[in-house]
């Protein structure tokens, strides 16, 4: 047997163990102090029968009819697919232009600095008059938008500069965390996790006598007091907290003076001078179902000790999501406690492994993507829309847009029929461009609604090397095993297609992967020249970078000196009150943090998150991801009584209804779940019925497809109401984890 070979992922390192061309099993590398069990799912998700094996064409696009994700495919060869690529490509740039060419790559397909889908993909469309893409993402869109208009700054950059848990431990006394901290999101992180920090980090915290409140539906979000509030009202109870601040004299009148803009006009809100509705505990207490007194309590603990307030980033994933961010901001700057160790806020903490861990001395070389002479993009939320609704007018972040064109799109590097809300919405909005081209590993609903399908490498199936966006860990990344099949690397598959579109000294620059990587590594040490030459580098371990500010605390310096570090907005301080936001006419954003009750109402509240069993939807086909699975299906979380109210039983298989669909999933009985909820996890892999239902347990066949608000048009998934009911009858069978129908043409 081989000796194991070092590769990375999004969840971290891993020894890839093999047997001749067979990947038998990926086990934990000695440098993570908690690895991730992602690694299980990746042997039987490499060799499952879902891999794309071969390019293959859709048989209804060769003959101009059918549906996507309907009919067979047509298995070619890779000149006939390249051909095929290059003629749909020139078709529509000479009929349309370059606008009508949208590039869907979303990321998250590799660890590597060269082999990434999303910089390759855009890089080769660059080099023939660029392409329409997406802005932000689903994650916390809203926080990219809103948060530069309240703190200033790229949020971005407010996660880089997150309060170190370091500090945490050494200096609060209590940590608020609304929408909880869960570690199973910490697993993983853009780029890679190489040392799972975090756990051990919030482990000594609570050595030290940090208290935690996990404000959530779900116990499991965080170990500690468990608040668990209504879905959809954390503003609510976030600004009855600051009520009671300031009504009991226990805000800090100093701080928001010096630092911060808006008060008076958050305090007319507050205490109801401006609408006749004191927002007191009485008030959210109705909305979010906790007890008046547990949230006057609240306020009171928080104001007694050094207070860190967290915000996941689940709560802007709803309607009006960028309230609750806004409200957090708001709430710590009435404490007063913003730029303290230990004190202040943080957005976004779990929401990778790296927030409030570590942070990367300087970005490692990576594929440049050239420039895009398209300028223009599209909220990445809204790409159903594009599809349906081509020059329709929408607003965004205060400014007038008009939606593209699409009549060709190519996806690379993501799933957007896991990310996207309302799958049978979405899969109409396939039927509508000329020509789908997608790169894929496995079978993906997203491949299965494909015309042009192109099979790619995996990361250990590639030569790479890791460095994670925020990672502090360089990683060699030695192909371990060839790809199967006549799949290939996305950089020979678009050398070869620049060479039809006449583009292959702009694409290559008479490099191969060899040359390319060795100036990706030569651009890396140039921040630290004491690295080791390319082949030394390769032959050996992980390297470990020094961390630049271990001990961080975030506006730190805006706190010392706002004079002279101001913050980036119009005021220079925090604007808990934007007159440029106000300025944008927004009847649902006023202009500061505000309530707004969700659009839908009865029923359950449905939840729905990342999963600890896989990556969204990678590798749903692995040995781990297979077996948290109930009669093939995904699980879906119930409380006890609510499942005796409804006939259900432990191991059910239950169906799950929206105004947009049904679902079926495995019931799974706890009393970690508040009462009136249900909780779904995310990725598992679409497979409709004949009406474009899920019977796999996909949770956005049930979410809608509307927006936050006109103001970032970040999705709003987490505001979704349900029934649930055991299935009548015997459930259909799965095969979604198997290759699709194939015929030979002709």
């Amino acid at each position: 047997m081989a000796e194991p070979t070092l590769t990375s992922n999004h969840w971290g390192l891993g020894l890839v163990h093999r047997e001749g061309p067979r990947i038998t099993r990926v086990a934990a590398h000695p440098l993570d102090p908690a690895p991730s069990g992602l690694n299980r799912n990746m042997a039987d998700g490499l060799a499952s029968p879902s891999r794309v094996l071969r390019p293959a064409i859709r048989q209804g696009w060769l003959e101009g009819s059918g549906r996507r994700g309907e009919g067979p495919f047509v298995e070619v060869g890779w000149d006939a697919a390249l051909d095929h690529v290059a003629r749909a490509l020139t078709r529509t740039r000479e009929a349309d232009g370059n606008e009508a060419i949208f590039a869907g790559s979303y990321g998250w397909a590799s660890a590597g600095r060269f082999h990434h889908a999303q910089s390759q993909l855009k890089r080769f469309l660059n080099c023939i008059g660029g392409c329409v893409t997406s802005e932000g993402n689903y994650s916390y869109n809203a926080a990219l938008v809103a948060l530069p208009h309240i703190v200033g700054g790229s949020f971005r950059e407010h996660i880089a500069q997150a309060t170190r848990w370091s500090v945490i431990a050494e200096n609060s006394g209590l940590v608020v965390a609304f929408g909880g901290l869960a570690e199973r999101n910490m697993q993983i992180c853009d780029g890679g996790n190489s040392r799972h920090l975090v756990p051990q980090d919030m482990a000594r915290a609570r050595e030290a006598g940090v208290q935690f409140v996990n404000i959530s539906p779900l116990r499991g979000d965080l170990e500690g007091e468990w608040l668990p509030v209504e879905p959809g009202t954390d503003c609510a109870l976030m600004l009855a907290l600051s009520q009671t601040l300031i009504e009991e004299g226990l805000h800090d009148a100093a701080f928001l003076a010096e630092y911060c803009t808006g008060f008076e006009v958050v305090a007319d809100y507050l205490t109801g001078r401006a609408d006749g509705v004191r927002k007191d505990a009485d008030w959210a207490a109705g909305l979010c179902g906790l007890a008046p007194d547990t949230i006057r309590s609240l306020a009171r603990r928080m104001a007694a000790t050094r207070t860190f307030i967290t915000c996941a980033a689940s709560l802007q994933r709803a309607d009006w999501g960028e309230q609750p961010l806004w409200a957090s901001v708001t709430l710590a700057s009435i404490l007063g406690q913003i730029g303290l160790p230990g004190g202040g806020y943080g957005i976004g903490y779990a929401v990778n492994g790296h927030v409030g861990a570590v942070e990367r001395p300087f970005r490692a070389g990576a594929l440049p993507q050239g420039e895009n002479p398209i300028s223009r993009v599209i909220p990445v939320a809204m790409i159903a829309d594009m599809l349906l609704r081509p020059g329709s007018a929408y607003r965004y972040d205060g400014d007038d847009h008009v939606l593209p064109c699409a009549r060709l799109v190519w996806w690379a590097g993501g799933n957007p029929f896991h990310h996207h809300q309302d799958l049978r919405r979405l899969r109409e909005a396939f039927q509508t461009p000329e020509t789908i081209i997608v790169n894929e590993v496995s079978w993906t609903a997203t491949a299965r609604h494909a015309d042009i399908v192109l099979p790619v490498a995996a990361s250990p199936e590639r030569r790479d090397f890791g460095a994670g966006k925020t990672d502090n860990v360089l990683v060699p990344m030695p192909r371990a095993v060839p790809p199967p099949g006549a799949a290939r690397t996305e950089f020979d598959l678009f050398s070869d297609l620049a060479a039809r579109m006449g583009i292959t000294d702009a694409f290559t620059e008479g490099l191969d992967e060899e040359g390319w990587l060795k100036r990706l590594w030569q651009e890396t040490r140039r921040h630290a020249p004491d690295l080791p030459d390319w082949e030394a580098f390769m032959a050996g371990g992980p390297i470990v970078l020094d961390d630049p500010c271990p001990g961080r605390v975030f506006l730190s310096d805006f706190r010392k000196d706002p004079q002279t570090r101001p913050r980036p907005t119009p005021s220079g301080k925090i604007e808990l009150y934007s007159e440029v936001v106000a300025g944008f006419g927004l009847p649902d954003c006023p202009g500061h943090a505000a309530w707004s009750a969700p659009r839908e109402a009865g029923g359950l509240a449905l939840l729905s998150g990342q999963p600890a069993t896989r990556l969204h939807s990678q590798f749903d086909d692995g040995a781990l991801s297979l077996g948290a699975k109930i009669a093939g299906r995904e699980p879906v979380l119930i409380h006890p009584a609510d499942a005796a109210a409804r006939g259900v039983r432990a191991g059910d298989v239950v169906e799950l209804e929206s105004a947009r669909g049904r679902c079926l999933a495995g019931a799974r009985l706890t009393e970690g779940i508040a009462r009136g909820c249900v909780f779904l996890w995310t990725g598992a892999w679409y497979q409709p019925d004949a009406g474009g239902h899920c019977v796999h347990g996909n949770p956005n066949v049930l979410t809608h497809d509307l927006r936050t608000s006109a103001w970032s048009q970040s999705p709003a998934a987490h505001s979704t109401r349900v029934e649930l009911r055991p299935l009548a009858g015997d459930p259909p069978d799965i095969h979604v984890h198997s290759p699709p129908r194939f015929v030979q043409r002709g």
